[in-house]
């Protein structure tokens, strides 16, 4: 294989790579930020049990959306490896096996919220059904907080390919290094029980890095060496 053959062979595995994590862009909006709120109420679980029951094709749509992430996330996961373990494997590795723990931490909450569906639905004891609803919401609210830590992890080992290898621009990979980043703070100050201002902002450079990431992948796929 020439290096011309090579080149467009990663460009190609580029572009699929941006296809997946475009994807789990789309779904993690429409799913996390867009559907999940009509659903499931984490300040009242009788609210939750009543859209559960009213709204189950909601319900299920929302569900649906969080297959659509935990696949894209695996799938990217993959394609990033694969596209970057010729450049610097161990990085790669660490990419693909933290962007898999992403896709576990978000299984969790799905199986949460498959089940909510079914106690929702079922003939159980309407405080039982509260009882379970109320935690199986907190499971799956804490899923995606604790999750938040591999949710970081992973943007900084593919900041540091494209700062070493210069592959990508080099601002592209410290906007995800720092991103990784405040996404750990994030998470920490979040559980620490502190209210920390502006704590809401420290994952910004993530959201920005993510959709630049992915609009370089389709557009550009990877440089080449000597570029």
């Amino acid at each position: 294989m020439t290096i011309n053959d090579k080149q467009r062979a990663l460009v190609k595995t580029a572009r699929t790579a941006g296809i997946w994590y475009l994807m789990m862009a789309i779904s993690g909006i429409l799913g996390f930020l867009i559907f999940h709120p009509q659903v499931f109420d984490s300040a009242d679980a009788r609210i939750t049990l009543t859209n559960l029951i009213e709204h189950e094709s909601l319900a299920r749509t929302r569900l649906l959306l969080e297959f659509a992430i935990i696949v894209s996330q695996a799938l990217t996961a993959v394609w990033f490896y694969k596209l970057f373990r010729n450049i610097n494997e161990w990085a790669a590795w660490s990419v693909g096996i933290w962007g898999m723990i992403n896709s576990v931490a978000i299984m969790i909450s799905a199986i949460s919220m498959a089940s909510a569906i079914q106690i929702a639905n079922s003939s159980q004891p309407l405080n039982d059904k509260i009882i379970l609803i109320e935690l199986l919401s907190s499971i799956i609210t804490n899923a995606w907080g604790v999750g938040g830590l591999f949710f970081g992890l992973w943007l900084i080992p593919l900041g540091y390919i494209i700062n070493s290898t210069k592959r990508m621009p080099i601002w592209l990979g410290r906007t995800l290094i720092a991103g990784g980043i405040g996404y750990l703070l994030s998470t920490v100050v979040n559980y620490i029980g502190i209210e920390i201002p502006l704590s809401g902002y420290l994952t910004i450079p993530a959201t920005v890095g993510e959709f630049w990431m992915i609009g370089y992948l389709l557009i550009f796929g990877i440089r080449t060496v000597n570029e």
